[in-house]
């Protein structure tokens, strides 16, 4: 990696921040930011805000007008190289006259991969790459995940008691926990459920936009023998739903929502298969809200990247959030905490898995 100035760092961190600001609305593309700089001044900056709308040089460079000649650019993903919904923005970066280009992190996408950075180079622009990589990959580590594994990353949220059971127990103080679930739903591209939850709890898997920008997660639910009624709530027109069979249905049970049907009949849905299918059509970052059967099913298959856990406080008057995740509820070999933040009386755990990250 290139010796980054201060300003450099700066800069970049500044993109980064611009791009967080597409969670809940980019996908199926990755969230990108990019800030224009003479030396220390910024002239222009952007975030790519929606699929299918301007990419984030785009933004960045219509801002800076005549002052981009000369200048360097600051992009947390590599610029694309290909036509799509959007034209190429390397060539942009190109017309506009940018000198120099610093890059986070490399594009896997098979169309771009190495070609939009070839092509800034090819031109003469002088290229640097690696600058707060590790931030720039947790940004995006579900469409890394789907470009390099062909799955998407995949989260799962528990409720524990204090004493490390599964259960509903940190949502008896509703408002902390609840509002901060809301926000990890809301970054992602789609909710998972079982149809044993659904026939429980009849969730309606809302999530509070972030942004007047942000798509609705969608609604994926697992539900073999379907079991699931027309009336349940994850079939109302709020979002959409992926119903997903075991075998074809008949018109019963199918709510005008897309049905999609794997595996064979009286056999468990083929949860690889189904991770695979939710990637292609560009659902990289998935929350698993399961029951406790279908929560085990996942972690047996190692399909877990992530552990969103939040632990209750014991029962006793006035107790505080607890500081540790008891151990009889461990998830298990191959995870490691990430992160420990407490969630009002709760205490939230983030693990991740400690091989295999999309990241890597």
């Amino acid at each position: 990696m290139t010796g980054f100035s201060e300003v450099d760092r700066r800069h970049m961190a500044r993109a980064l921040a611009l791009a967080a600001r597409g969670r809940g609305s980019t996908w199926p593309n990755p969230r990108v930011g990019c800030v224009i700089a003479q030396g220390e001044r910024v002239v222009g900056e952007g975030w790519h805000r929606r699929a299918g709308g301007p990419h984030a040089e785009v933004f960045a460079l219509a801002q800076a007008g005549g002052a981009a000649r000369g200048a360097t650019a600051y992009v947390t993903l590599e610029p694309c190289s290909h036509v799509g919904r959007t034209p190429a923005c390397h060539l942009a970066l190109i017309v506009a006259g940018i000198a120099r280009v610093v890059v986070a992190h490399e594009d896997p996408f098979e169309r771009v991969n190495g070609r939009g950075i070839a092509g800034l180079q090819a031109a003469g622009i002088r290229v640097e790459r690696g600058l707060l990589a590790e931030a720039a990959a947790e940004l995006n580590l579900g469409f890394l995940s789907s470009m390099r594994r062909a799955r998407p990353w995949l989260r799962l949220c528990l409720s524990l008691d204090a004493d490390g059971r599964l259960g509903r127990a940190a949502w008896a103080d509703l408002s902390e926990p609840w509002a901060d679930l809301q926000q990890w739903r809301a970054r992602s591209a789609a909710i998972l459920v079982g149809s044993g939850s659904v026939l429980a709890d009849d969730p309606e898997l809302s999530v509070l936009p972030a942004t007047a920008e942000a798509l609705p997660p969608v609604r994926v639910v697992l539900d073999g023998r379907a079991r699931v009624p027309a009336r349940a709530r994850v079939f109302d027109r709020r979002a959409p739903t992926l119903h997903v069979l075991g075998e074809r249905p008949g018109t019963s049970v199918e709510h005008g929502h897309e049905c999609l049907v794997l595996g064979e009949a009286g056999t468990p849905i083929p949860l690889p298969a189904l991770l695979c299918e939710l990637s292609r059509r560009g659902l990289h970052e998935v929350q698993a809200e399961t029951g406790p059967r279908l929560s085990q099913a996942l972690l047996q298959a190692e399909l877990v990247d992530e552990l969103l856990i939040y632990l209750a406080a014991p029962a006793a008057a006035g107790a505080q959030a607890p500081t540790r995740l008891p151990a009889n509820a461990s998830p298990g070999p191959g995870f490691r905490v990430h992160e420990v933040q407490p969630v009002g009386r709760s205490l939230r755990l983030c693990l991740r898995r400690a091989q295999g990250s999309a990241a890597s």
